[in-house]
């Protein structure tokens, strides 16, 4: 059986930004970007949260909602940010950027991002709760098992956001959002790995991760499941607000599953993980090396992973290794180290 490496929790987080990486430790993040002229433009700031300091970021359960606002919230700021470099030359401003900026008081770009927020929140509620309830209510004119239906409805709604993965993946930006977002995971397991953040080390390491925003959307659609197939209403009406509803309490379980995942390899963590694993597949793709340089310019503007392998690891950096951008020959390829979990966790079952 392969030996299993030694992980350690690191604290940080992250999205794939356009043409970059935003890495979050803490109350600090920074963004990293590889401008059009080849250089790569890197911005640090700190973001507090909407409940920064409160009592309620303690409490199971709820703060996992308080951690998905706040983290659609800053994954825009980003993406708003990286696509700055990418914005066409301006030309003079039309009528209607004359009207946002009355409207908004002069903070366009930030009237402009509350909007966006808001459409792509009402587009994902009608496309994958609102539009599989539907389908599934065709379902019940023929099928009068109502537990059957509730399954149906939850299947669906997979079976949707899967194909919805499947056809932006074919746009050119979006696999290299991809490619990036690969990046991100990679650079994050070299770390929880205890090797050395070069480009070499970084690529062999695994471009899948527990904690994936991936994997908790698969787990808002499964506890969706678990949720809708109990809690049930005969209003048309009504269940479709219970839907919309219940979308604070589905992220707030599922958050708390996630952050369980990301923090043990306890085997029932591990088989549940596997399916958000799975769907990694789809949302990650192999970077090149100046995809993983941004992520790793973006790593270390906000941690310090020397002094992480330290403290976790017990060990030194010596800057002669950072030289060598190959990973040492004593340390075997990991890429698919976290697709064997589930195997090797079977095994020990079965051993057992």
């Amino acid at each position: 059986m392969k030996k299993r490496k030694v992980k350690h929790y690191s604290g940080i987080g992250g999205q794939a930004v356009l043409e970059g990486v935003m890495m979050r430790n803490k109350d600090m993040y920074a963004v990293a970007v590889r401008k059009p002229d080849g250089d790569i433009a890197v911005e640090i700031d700190e973001y507090h949260g909407i409940a920064y300091g409160s009592k309620l970021l303690n409490i199971p359960f709820i703060r996992g909602i308080f951690v998905f606002i706040d983290s659609l919230i800053l994954g825009l700021k980003s993406l708003n940010y990286s696509s700055s470099f990418y914005e066409e030359e301006k030309e003079k401003p039309s009528k209607l950027d004359e009207g946002l900026d009355q409207v908004s008081g002069g903070h366009e770009d930030t009237f402009l991002m509350v909007v966006t927020t808001l459409l792509s929140f009402v587009f994902a509620i009608a496309l994958f709760m609102v539009l599989p309830y539907a389908l599934s209510e065709v379902l019940a004119k023929f099928v009068r098992n109502t537990s059957l239906v509730a399954i149906f409805e939850g299947v669906l709604r997979i079976l949707i956001f899967i194909l919805y993965i499947l056809l932006i993946s074919r746009m050119k930006d979006i696999k290299r959002l991809f490619q990036y977002h690969g990046a991100e995971h990679k650079c994050i397991n070299c770390i929880e790995k205890g090797r050395p953040l070069t480009v070499g080390n970084v690529r062999k390491s695994s471009r899948l991760h527990k904690r994936c925003g991936s994997s908790f959307i698969l787990f808002v659609m499964l506890v969706s499941i678990v949720l809708f197939f109990f809690i049930r209403v005969d209003s048309y009406v009504l269940r479709v607000v219970v839907r919309i509803a219940l979308i604070p309490v589905i992220s707030g379980i599922s958050y708390e599953i996630i952050r369980l995942a990301g923090r043990t390899d306890f085997i029932l963590v591990s088989l549940i993980s596997a399916p958000g694993l799975w769907l990694q597949k789809l949302t990650t793709k192999e970077p090149d090396d100046s995809m993983i340089e941004v992520a790793i310019k973006s790593v270390e503007a906000v941690f310090d992973w020397k002094q992480y392998l330290k403290d976790s690891f017990g060990y030194e950096i010596d800057d002669s290794w950072l030289n060598d951008d190959e990973p040492s020959s004593d340390d075997d390829e990991d890429t698919d180290d976290l697709e064997l979990e589930l195997e090797d966790s079977t095994a020990s079952i079965d051993e057992e």
